[in-house]
């Protein structure tokens, strides 16, 4: 499989996940479906090379030791246990910056990000 596949199928995995996370729980989308998408491709990219889906809006020294410490594994611990989600990929519907889907429109991105 190519690195260009490799990294398609990572990005629908993760896309898959979040659209079924943001259902589950009750949460939406960013109202600017390029974040939503930046968000899900760091997820994905960091899957790829750490094997986890570590949260892509945080630095860190050392990823590869925060993957093993799963705080920061989307979805992280502030989403899982207070609903906060730093990356703003799962917001509450009383969010300013929530929009109203649960699925992303991979129509409305530009190629280079899908």
């Amino acid at each position: 499989m190519s690195n260009v596949n490799n990294v398609n199928a990572s990005f629908d995995a993760m896309l898959k996940f979040s659209e079924a996370y943001a259902k589950r729980t009750g949460t939406f989308f960013c109202i600017d479906p390029g974040v939503t998408a930046v968000v899900i491709e760091g997820l994905a990219k960091h899957k790829d090379q750490y094997g986890a889906p570590l949260c892509p809006c945080r630095h860190y020294d050392d990823k590869a030791l925060e993957v093993s410490s799963t705080y920061w594994n989307c979805p992280c611990v502030p989403m899982r246990e207070r609903r906060e989600c730093h990356c703003m990929l799962f917001l509450p519907k009383d969010s300013d910056f929530a929009g109203n889907a649960q699925l992303l429109d991979l129509n409305l991105l530009p190629k280079s990000i899908t």
